[in-house]
């Protein structure tokens, strides 16, 4: 009998094969099929944006962050890619037996805090004590409920040739410090998390409109299992340079120490773009406006060279295939 391991989990090739074949398969209908990161909903005149995410982090503090912030970041940044101004919050607690008060109470004051900078309210929730060794110290779900900006019409299936793919800055961050933590790694230089609301830099591209045709943000899995999931279900294929793709030296430095591929390593403060050929400089120089897109940059392109394929090109001009892989280099970092 098949049994379901740590990779199905780790949102590459195992984890979209789950959903298809299970998940999509029994709950399938109009809103899901889409398997967007919130559901569009129409309820009267409002296009309203839906979502729901669990956070299951180890360890649950972390150089830039912890479990709290990352499960309010992650909710509200699933509604921005949407194209949707989050609104209100709902948040459920699992916790263990003997978790200190403390700790918990940090958590939620992170959480507290980040809600309150980005504007959005946590209206309800649920909390669940399970007995000591049933769960890793604490899992946390966030709901999240936002108003889709009319301006935005968001699809794969608007994506077309000449297309070009944008991100706002270095990639690694998240998955690195989480494991540099988790493993007690010494590095000369502190790599931090990108947890962070995206909210900021979405809203100012919401005036481009139906310019922009697709975004998402890559966490589990890294920016390859996000390019992999766009061509995989269209007639389309992708190219990105790997001289454009923003690395810092300290990720580059610790991947090749450490044999990860930055590409697969997942990010909690990072957006992908998909935006019409002729407003991708536009789009590049109103993100670089911003904190988060001080180094967003044009990485790639839509093309017909391949299809249902994404292809890398070397600083050296070779060319070869970013493969969906079966699973994350390493489990556990959302």
């Amino acid at each position: 009998m098949q049994k379901i391991t740590l990779s199905y989990g780790d949102g590459g090739k195992l984890t979209y094969n789950l959903i298809e074949n299970i998940f999509v398969k029994h709950f399938k209908n109009e809103y899901l099929e889409k398997l967007q990161d919130a559901s569009l909903l129409k309820i009267g005149k409002e296009d309203i944006c839906f979502t729901t995410d669990s956070y299951t982090v180890s360890p649950i503090f972390f150089p830039g962050g912890d479990i709290g912030k990352l499960s309010i970041c992650g909710t509200i940044n699933d509604l921005s890619v949407s194209g949707a101004t989050p609104l209100f919050l709902s948040s459920s607690f699992i916790i263990e037996e003997g978790f200190d008060f403390e700790t918990l109470e940090k958590i939620v004051i992170s959480m507290a805090n980040e809600s309150k900078k980005e504007n959005v309210k946590i209206t309800t929730g649920d909390t669940k004590v399970v007995e000591k060794g049933k769960v890793d110290k604490i899992f946390i779900n966030t709901g999240g409920i936002g108003i889709k900006d009319k301006r935005m019409k968001l699809g794969i299936e608007r994506i077309k040739l000449g297309d070009l793919v944008i991100i706002n800055g270095d990639i690694g961050l998240h998955g690195l410090s989480i494991i540099t933590k988790r493993e007690g790694i010494e590095f000369e230089s502190s790599i931090k998390s990108d947890c962070s609301s995206l909210y900021p830099i979405v809203k100012e591209i919401f005036p481009f409109g139906e310019k922009i045709k697709f975004m998402r943000d890559p966490t589990r899995g890294g920016v390859a299992a996000t390019l992999n999931e766009i061509v995989i279900k269209s007639d389309i294929g992708i190219k990105i340079y790997k001289k454009k793709i923003p690395i810092s030296e300290e990720v580059n430095s610790l991947c090749e120490i450490l044999g990860f591929d930055p590409l697969y390593i997942a990010n909690e403060g990072k957006i992908i773009i998909i935006v019409d050929r002729k407003y991708g400089e536009k789009v590049v120089e109103t993100m670089r406006k911003q904190q988060l897109g001080k180094k967003a940059e044009i990485i790639g392109e839509v093309t017909d060279k391949i299809k249902r394929k994404v292809l890398i090109e070397t600083e050296i001009g070779v060319e070869r295939v970013v493969e969906f892989q079966a699973g994350a280099q390493f489990p556990r970092i959302c």
